[in-house]
């Protein structure tokens, strides 16, 4: 929560996520810029993007969307949701190719750029299509409860992540 004169300012689950599109899409542009010889530069983008990935769509895929797909009418409203779903399982599936892919090709590079714009195809359809719709579907004060569940899940995850590098590092 953020504070603004004494008091605590709440971010609704849209202002969350789209928080997150941003920090995502600002590693990817990073990652497309380098080259074959920044390897360690490009492991260490990769290994980010991956988590802030893992955690987004964990939290968007627990929380976010069953409500949306709860408050859904529209036939149009449940293929946003089902799209969704399945656009994050496209990148579940390049990810993993990605990171068994050498860092110091091209072909990293082009599997980069790939990874990139199916990310920002997902971030812009939510952004122009499901939050809109969203807005209408879910009332502030639901889209300010599941904002405040996602920023704990968040929290607790990016512990749980944190707790396994620094226990892999001891070992």
């Amino acid at each position: 929560m953020l504070k603004a004169k004494g008091r605590a300012v709440q971010k609704d689950a849209i202002a969350l996520l789209k928080e997150d599109h941003v920090k995502v899409r600002g590693l990817l542009d990073e990652l497309e810029k380098t080259t074959e010889k920044a390897k360690s530069r490009r492991e260490e983008l990769l290994e980010e993007i991956e988590r802030e990935l893992k955690i987004h769509t964990t939290i968007e895929e627990e929380i976010f969307y069953p409500a949306f797909r709860e408050a859904a009418v529209k036939k149009d409203d449940r293929k946003l949701y089902y799209e969704a779903i399945e656009e994050h399982h496209v990148v579940d599936t390049v990810l993993p190719e990605l990171k068994g892919t050498d860092v110091g090709t091209e072909v990293f590079g082009a599997k980069a750029k790939v990874l990139k714009d199916l990310v920002e195809h997902h971030a812009e359809e939510e952004e122009t299509e499901m939050f809109p719709r969203a807005r209408k579907l879910l009332d502030r004060e639901k889209l300010l409860q599941l904002g405040d569940e996602m920023a704990q899940a968040k929290a607790s995850l990016t512990e749980s992540v944190l707790s396994k590098l620094v226990e892999m590092v001891r070992t």
